[in-house]
């Protein structure tokens, strides 16, 4: 390949004044207010060293959730700063495929004709009013670097890139899982410029290890805090981070409203399904916490106590819909559960299975030969309504493998009309993949039957495939009889309330706004982020500063996290 290297830009930043774009936080007058206080908390601030890596700053709830951290974490008493790529990578995990950002327009290094000043300049307005030292990926680059990154990432075999390791960090696994993301596909066997992307995305990544090993030989942080913790540049800055002995607090956005998720160590893809169940199993729910966790479960069928949420509740009862679809309701129903094909495509140790699409494929084979058995497979309604369309659709899949279908197995498509909770609700028995539904229905007693990773996996609710002869062999006691396989209510009970009141941790302050920025900061003094006015900025805060665990005292506090004083 011939190298078409493209130094990077020279961004100046953000001018002052900053104009904050619709929806995102005015830090520059709330600095501004705060006056002297504010001046005197960042000079005095003596603590751990942090780093936030931003990296990428167009994900607008990551702009905002960090410069939120970066303050709340400097009110504590720490040394923050923020990590930012300005143009240095060829590929990273803004783009998605489209006419915005075409496959071309990587492979071309052009990446910053369209993104980059836009994602760069989106984040630094959300930190350079705060005054806190800024990092730029080209601080710690030079031209060399880039041209043997580009060498590199043109020498690797394209088939063992998603295997290849860099120092023993893992670049090729997050490279090939970035670039599974930019096509929305679980694999890219059939995209003609497949591999020019993915090189692409590998020499990305390259050059996110070389800035994050000389950042942390200069600055040598205590902490590195990172939205997810996968992809490139995030997966990357991660490895090293735990390479180099530096500590990594990973978060994402969680499910209920005003909630976070924060893990240490790792991505929370991994940590909730390694976690200790002595975090939960000594539980004791009373009747307002049992109430209130129910529900909650209740209203995951409509969303209303969510703001991330992929279903729409139709007004078609399963009886109606399966008398429709021609189920045939006098048989026992096994529900079948997919995920997105392309989304979080990690090496996970213990599956039984390759990947999603084996084991769909897998599962449909297997029950072709159970006529007995009524199988309806529900596609993630987040193939068509999550934030990134997905491009390999489960149809397309079970079509290609088998063009025909038996009459007992029915596919009820992403957009089609038909209620998830109805349909697992009249089953025998539920199967997933990766899905949190496992979390949802195990504790009404649905039998759960894990052939991926789910995070209810590995706490001694439902039963979880350990290899495929496995699997098979637990799909062989289908259809359960009477209460043979019900899980124990009282302990997915207890998970489940873990799950949803205390691992996602409430910042009340945080309100949706419908806007890029995805939420409103509810206070007007910056005070409000010191340490004692809200639990769970608590919660995340001794996390981060002290490796205390990420779970939220809901059972004391309550699960709103309101203000405390």
């Amino acid at each position: 390949m011939t190298l078409q290297l493209v130094p990077p830009p020279k961004f100046p930043g953000a001018q002052s004044p900053i104009r904050p774009e619709k929806g995102f936080p005015d830090w520059e007058r709330l600095v501004k207010n705060a006056g002297k206080d504010w001046a005197a908390q960042v000079s005095n601030a003596k603590g751990k060293r942090v780093v936030i890596g931003s990296n990428t700053g167009m994900h607008g709830a990551v702009s905002t959730f960090d410069s939120v951290l970066s303050c709340a974490l400097t009110l504590a008493g720490a040394q923050v700063s923020r990590m930012f790529c300005d143009g240095v990578m060829p590929a990273c995990l803004i783009p998605v495929y489209g006419d915005a950002t075409p496959p071309d327009m990587l492979i071309k290094h052009k990446l910053t004709e369209r993104l980059c000043k836009a994602c760069f300049n989106r984040g630094t307005h959300t930190h350079r009013p705060m005054g806190l030292p800024e990092f730029r990926f080209s601080e710690f680059l030079n031209r060399e670097d880039y041209e043997n990154a580009e060498n590199i990432a043109a020498s690797v075999p394209a088939q063992s890139i998603h295997n290849w390791k860099l120092d023993d960090i893992a670049v090729g696994e997050h490279a090939y899982a970035g670039t599974l993301r930019y096509f929305a596909k679980g694999d890219i066997t059939n995209e003609t410029s497949g591999h020019d992307v993915l090189r692409r995305y590998l020499e990305g990544a390259i050059l996110t290890k070389i800035a994050y090993e000389r950042m942390i030989a200069q600055w040598t942080p205590d902490v590195v805090v990172l939205h997810h913790g996968i992809y490139s540049p995030q997966g990357i800055a991660a490895d090293v981070c735990r390479k180099l002995g530096v500590k990594v607090v990973t978060w994402v956005v969680a499910y209920r409203k005003s909630c976070f998720i924060f893990s240490h160590d790792d991505t929370y893809h991994h940590t909730m399904m390694t976690e200790n169940v002595s975090n939960w199993e000594d539980l004791q729910l009373n009747t307002k916490q049992k109430a209130e966790l129910l529900e909650y479960l209740a209203s995951r069928a409509n969303g209303s106590l969510d703001w991330i949420y992929f279903h729409e509740e139709p007004d078609v009862d399963f009886e109606t819909y399966a008398d429709l679809k021609g189920i045939d309701t006098s048989k026992p129903i096994v529900a079948v559960l997919t995920n997105v094909m392309w989304d979080a495509q990690l090496h996970y140790p213990a599956n039984a299975f390759a990947g999603m699409k084996e084991w769909i494929i897998g599962t449909v084979g297997y029950f072709i030969n159970r006529p007995e058995i009524e199988v309806i497979i529900r596609v993630h309604p987040a193939e068509v309504r999550g934030a990134i369309t997905s491009r390999q659709k489960v149809q397309d899949i079970l079509e290609e493998a088998y063009p025909e279908l038996p009459n007992h197995i029915h596919l009820v498509l992403p957009d089609d009309e038909a209620s998830t909770y109805s349909i697992c609700g009249a089953s025998n028995a539920v199967i997933i993949y990766g899905t949190k539904m496992g979390t949802e229905l195990a504790p009404l007693g649905k039998p759960i039957i894990v052939g991926g990773e789910a995070w209810i996996r590995n706490k001694g609710i439902t039963q979880d495939a350990t290899n495929q002869e496995n699997y098979y062999r637990i799909l062989d006691q289908l259809p359960y009889k009477n209460d043979e396989a019900k899980p124990d209510q009282n302990r997915a009970q207890k998970y489940a309330y873990h799950f949803f009141f205390r691992r996602m941790i409430p910042l009340p302050f945080l309100q949706p706004n419908g806007t890029g920025a995805m939420f409103n900061l509810d206070f007007d003094d910056l005070s409000a982020l010191s340490p004692g006015n809200f639990p769970g900025l608590d919660t995340i805060i001794n996390g981060i500063l002290h490796t205390e665990p990420f779970v939220y005292a809901a059972e004391k506090h309550g699960s709103s996290g309101t203000l405390t004083k």
